[in-house]
């Protein structure tokens, strides 16, 4: 393809060469660079792009896309631009024949809830007879094709070459996770949504290497409201109005408020054994009863939001009664059927925020025991093992301390922090290295109305340990401890 094609939608300055060069491939990583590439000179937190020109230009890259000045022989074009995450966001779509504009793309952010909302409406979708691509925090979903993720939302090279293939398939429609970081470093930018929900907003992803303040948090989430057509939003957050600020899009609402345009009411929770869930009537722009397999008060949330996506696809009330009852989402509030007397379930919750909402979840459902059983990542804040034990102690009946990605530190040394946390509470306790065992110790001392939660892993089927990722499935250990009972 000619470089002028991929600048035409563009603001750029031609520093030297020829917009006539004839591009080859696009690529970000000089590692993957080859003969006729287009090189984007990335400033990333931790390398910068531009100190890599020599090296792109001996392995042949004959375009250079920059925002600062760089030495190149004359027959190198030089590409100037204000940003280059944006630019690469822009050639990118036009790279891949800017498939968005051929696609429904429905983009959800928020703190919580973007994992399950997701699934939520590809499910209800697909009962309707659409062909939907995802695009998440655990995999992206490209026909039969299924791809485990790296990043919430991926690279906009990736998620250009997603949306390529899901054309190409036969998809009509993405519906995709829409991260913060995504939004700040343009990684969705070179094409406008279809529509664009927001979850919530609770502080989170606040550091270093993530956002310097709650406020710029915030900024970078309101962004997909000037990038899509129609906003679909929470009305009970509080932070509503700031998230729609400046906003260029249409309108509608999801909550429990008589303001919002679709609204739940009469929430009823529903439990068996092995098994518990939420059941509530739609009001507002539908009107139906509906009752999903997923506990809590978020669960309702969820289902809302995929509920007004789908009121704008023509979705019938039966086809979405029956796909939200279906939607399951591995790893969130995942249950694995292991006896008649008690239930247990997995989920991703890793950080004290996420533990407590999801233990304060389980405890209105008035188990006879709340049972948690976590570990902790290693090389990470010691503050958060702290903070989950003291959560765990507070909320949780009894503990089961294990180990969760050690990483490149002793599991002993994680686990007494989070007994550091714990013993400032009065909660009962006990620490289990092994996390086969720890689930193993769980099962077979569950009693009658237990709800027993394996917390932090959710959708992971590793446990990395010293820079090297082994397998384990908590759902496969579960299996295993099951058949050697």
């Amino acid at each position: 393809m000619k470089l002028a094609e991929l600048l035409e939608r563009l603001e750029y300055r031609c520093l030297q060469g020829s917009l006539d060069t004839e591009v080859k491939d696009i690529v970000n990583d000089s590692r993957k660079v080859g003969e006729g590439a287009l090189f984007f000179c990335i400033k990333g937190a931790v390398t910068d792009g531009h100190q890599y020109v020599p090296d792109v230009i001996e392995k042949g890259a004959k375009v250079l896309v920059v925002q600062e000045p760089v030495e190149a022989p004359e027959e190198v074009t030089v590409i100037r631009v204000e940003d280059s995450r944006y630019a690469m966001a822009l050639i990118a779509a036009a790279w891949y024949g800017h498939p968005a504009e051929k696609l429904k793309v429905i983009g959800i952010t928020g703190t919580k809830g973007k994992t399950t909302t997701t699934y939520m409406i590809r499910s209800i979708l697909e009962a309707a007879g659409h062909k939907v691509g995802l695009i998440g925090t655990i995999e992206a979903i490209i026909g039969e094709k299924v791809i485990p993720a790296c990043n919430t939302t991926p690279e906009s090279i990736t998620v250009q070459k997603y949306f390529a293939e899901m054309l190409a398939v036969g998809c009509d429609c993405v519906v995709m996770e829409v991260s913060s970081q995504g939004l700040m470093l343009h990684r969705t930018a070179g094409f406008e949504f279809e529509i664009g929900i927001f979850t919530n907003l609770e502080p989170d992803h606040i550091g270093p290497a993530e956002h310097s303040s709650f406020e710029e948090y915030l900024q970078c989430k309101a962004m997909l409201f000037k990038q899509c057509r129609l906003g679909i939003l929470n009305a009970d957050d509080p932070h509503l109005d700031e998230i729609l600020e400046g906003h260029t899009c249409q309108v509608e609402t999801f909550g429990f408020g008589e303001q919002a345009d679709f609204r739940a009411s009469d929430t009823k929770l529903v439990s068996a054994p092995g098994y518990l869930g939420i059941a509530y009537h739609v009001t507002g722009k539908r009107n139906f009863s509906v009752e999903i397999d997923i506990p809590g008060k978020f669960s309702v949330y969820n289902s809302l939001a995929a509920i007004a996506v789908c009121d704008h696809f023509g979705v019938t009330d039966e086809n979405i009664i029956t796909a939200l009852k279906q939607a399951k989402v591995k790893g969130r509030i995942e249950m694995i059927k292991v006896s008649d007397e008690f239930t247990l379930m997995i989920d991703y919750a890793h950080n004290a925020m996420s533990l407590k909402s999801l233990l304060t979840t389980l405890r209105e459902y008035h188990p006879k025991r709340l049972v948690c059983v976590f570990g902790c990542g290693g090389n990470r804040a010691k503050s958060r093992r702290f903070e989950m034990g003291e959560v765990s102690g507070n909320y949780a009946d009894f503990t089961i301390i294990t180990s969760d990605n050690p990483r490149f530190e002793e599991p002993e040394a994680i686990l007494a922090d989070i007994e550091t946390g714990i013993s400032k509470t009065n909660g009962k306790y006990i620490k289990i290295i092994d996390r086969k065992e720890a689930i193993a110790y769980a099962i077979h001392h569950g009693q009658p109305g237990d709800v027993i939660v394996l917390a932090g892993k959710g959708h992971e089927d590793y446990q990395e340990i010293c820079g090297v990722k082994h397998p384990m499935d908590e759902r496969v250990l579960i299996q295993e401890i099951l058949e050697e009972r």
